[in-house]
């Protein structure tokens, strides 16, 4: 179920009437199971690929230290954007698929918490450092390395309900 709008000006819940920034007051929300799951893409060469899965990257094992990465960022997201509430995560997963059709890397993060707001902000940080991870890995062999689609597949859990892209 979606939220209603106003039809002069939509609704953002982190400005303040007289348009101050601030942060949203969870408190009489009840906790629920919440759950989100954000993915995106890093595009590279064929040849940067076969790198990566032979495991002979010079900084190291690409994949498993930006799987590490996204699992950290996910836990530190209220560090990282400013208006995001500190959240006890009860479950954090970041899986990295090698897709020699793009050629690159399908990175995705689910994130779970049992609290009174949701967990969007943590699986989008998860994707976004893995990818940035992938890069600062590889730049050395590939420059033309692009980060792409990062984006929400799914929400669960909360007033708003549930959400698939």
């Amino acid at each position: 179920m979606a939220r209603k709008l106003s039809k002069t000006r939509p609704a953002l819940t982190h400005i303040g009437a007289s348009g101050e920034a601030r942060m949203v007051d969870v408190s009489d929300k009840p906790a629920t199971e919440r759950l989100a799951v954000a993915e995106g893409r890093v595009i590279m060469s064929k040849a940067t690929l076969a790198l990566i899965l032979s495991g002979n990257a010079k900084k190291g094992d690409v994949l498993g230290t930006a799987r590490i990465a996204g699992i950290m960022a996910a836990k530190r997201t209220s560090e990282l954007i400013p208006l995001c509430h500190p959240l006890a995560l009860s479950k954090v997963t970041l899986d990295i698929e090698p897709d020699e059709k793009l050629p690159g890397c399908l990175v995705r993060a689910s994130v779970k918490v049992t609290g009174s707001t949701g967990v969007e902000m943590e699986a989008l940080t998860a994707v976004s450092v893995a990818c940035l991870t992938v890069y600062d890995m590889i730049k050395a062999v590939e420059r033309g390395v692009r980060i792409e689609g990062i984006h929400l597949v799914e929400k669960k859990g909360g007033k708003s309900g549930h959400y698939l892209a």
